[in-house]
C-alpha cells in the first residue's frame, strides 16, 4: 500500500475533549497538569488525537469520539484505566476508554494545518479504496510532536479505522 501502514492498536485509555476542536488542547493539558481531583500531574503521550471541525457522524466506542464541531484527545500512560486515571475537574474533560483497532495510517511532516489534513486525507482514501479496503468512522490526526518543533521534525499522521485488513481477513 506504498506509504500507508496498518496497525493493530492496543485498547487504551483518553481524556477527551468534545465538541472544541484544537481549542481543548488547553483544557487537557491543565488536566495532565495536576487540574484533576487528585492534583496528580500525568507524563504527556503521544499522540495526540484530533478530529477535524465539522464532521457529523457519531459512532460509539471508537476514538477518537465524533462530534459535530471536533475533539482532541490525550492518551493515557500505558497501564492506566478508568479506574485509576485522575478524575477531571474540568466538565469538558472526560475519561474514555477505547477498544483494540485497525488502524490505517498515512504518515506526514511539516506543520499540521486543516489543509495538509485535507490533502492527506484524500491521499489515504484513495489508497484504501483502491485496495478495497471498508472503513469505519471519519479520518482523524495524530500528532505527535510539541508546537515548538521545526516543522521538518514534525511527525504527523492521518488514520481511519479499518473494518479488515487488506487481504480480505474480518478483523473480530
Amino acid at each position: 500500500m506504498g506509504k500507508v501502514e496498518l496497525r493493530l492498536y492496543p485498547p487504551m485509555v483518553v481524556a477527551r475533549v468534545n465538541g472544541r476542536g484544537g481549542r481543548g488542547f488547553y483544557n487537557l493539558f491543565q488536566y495532565i497538569s495536576g487540574n484533576n481531583r487528585q492534583r496528580s500531574k500525568v507524563a504527556m503521550t503521544a499522540p495526540v488525537f484530533s478530529e477535524a471541525e465539522g464532521t457529523s457522524e457519531r459512532i460509539a466506542m471508537t476514538a477518537p469520539v465524533i462530534s459535530d464541531t471536533g475533539s482532541m484527545a490525550f492518551v493515557m500512560p500505558e497501564g492506566m484505566t478508568l479506574e485509576t486515571a485522575p478524575e477531571p475537574l474540568d466538565p469538558l474533560v472526560v475519561m474514555d476508554e477505547v477498544p483494540s483497532r485497525l488502524v490505517a495510517t498515512l504518515r506526514f511532516s511539516g506543520r499540521w494545518t486543516d489543509r495538509a489534513f485535507e490533502r492527506r486525507s484524500r491521499e489515504l482514501m484513495e489508497v484504501l479504496e483502491k485496495a478495497g479496503a471498508r472503513t469505519r468512522g471519519p479520518v482523524f490526526s495524530m500528532v505527535y510532536n510539541p508546537p515548538f518543533t521545526p516543522p521538518f521534525l514534525r511527525r504527523n499522521e492521518v488514520g481511519i479505522e479499518v473494518e479488515q485488513d487488506l487481504s480480505g481477513a474480518v478483523r473480530p
